[in-house]
């Protein structure tokens, strides 16, 4: 049988999702969670692999086994054995022919900026502190040349392994409350590290230290040495991953909202 669930996460003491041998990854305690549920050892596969520090809402997994257990079970037993800062939000049997990485057809993430002359206490590992004044709207002119289908070398990591550089970037929207800017990111997936090069591109032309055809000059270079700083892992959140219908995934990631605890 194939299973498949929803899980969110705080990332801050994870060393990210992949399993690793000397750090606690989030893929370890699910796994060990999942397989005292199930009696057995369960290896699970995710769709997108979180870095270090980063969040999700909307995580998707699957994983085989021959326990027999009910979603109820599946959802319930899991999280009475996961930490506190990792939850299974839903679970239910699927087919054989779902993969969470190679089935999904779009990925969403959050980007969460806190635009203020002081860091935040509360929040400090789930936004990213931004001290300089950053004009939100040169920020929303910038991210448009970074619609559609390109080539996102300049956006990747060095050590990115995709087979191939061009993405689809069907949506890159940005508003401010208060303090607090959020950036919203949907795909149809996303080279290593692509979205916080891209937020770190983008605050660069906020505070005005680049122009606002700096995101085209990047994109056009296809270099990642002209990519500016890729901004840090605390302020990102997997949101959302969307599937075919004909698998009945559901769509329960939500997007962090912090301008309210931060309007001051």
């Amino acid at each position: 049988m194939r299973i498949a669930c929803g899980i969110e996460y705080d990332g801050s003491a994870y060393h990210g999702w992949q399993r690793q041998q000397n750090a606690v990854s989030i893929q370890q305690v699910v796994e060990g969670a999942l397989s005292k549920v199930a009696n057995q050892s369960i290896e699970v596969i995710c769709a997108g692999r979180t870095d270090s520090g980063v969040h999700a809402t909307g995580q998707v997994i699957h994983f085989d086994t021959t326990a027999e257990r009910d979603a109820h079970a599946w959802m319930l037993g899991t999280n009475s054995n996961l930490p506190k800062d990792v939850s299974v939000s839903w679970a239910q049997p699927v087919s054989n022919d779902f993969h969470a990485r190679f089935k999904a057809v779009e990925r969403s993430y959050r980007y969460i900026v806190l635009n203020r002359y002081t860091r935040s206490a509360l929040l400090h590992k789930r936004v990213t502190w931004w001290l300089h004044p950053v004009e939100v709207e040169r920020m929303q002119v910038a991210a448009q040349y970074l619609l559609g289908e390109h080539d996102f070398s300049s956006f990747r990591a060095v050590n990115c392994q995709a087979k191939t550089p061009v993405r689809t970037l069907h949506e890159l929207k940005i508003h401010a409350q208060g303090h607090v800017i959020y950036m919203d990111l949907r795909a149809d997936g996303f080279l290593y590290h692509m979205v916080r090069n891209i937020a770190g591109v983008l605050l660069k032309i906020g505070t005005g230290e680049k122009p606002l055809d700096w995101t085209q000059t990047v994109l056009e270079a296809k270099n990642r040495t002209q990519g500016g700083i890729t901004a840090p892992a605390q302020g990102l959140y997997l949101t959302d991953v969307r599937y075919p219908d004909e698998f009945s995934i559901p769509r329960s990631g939500y997007k962090p909202v912090y301008g309210d605890i931060l309007a001051n």
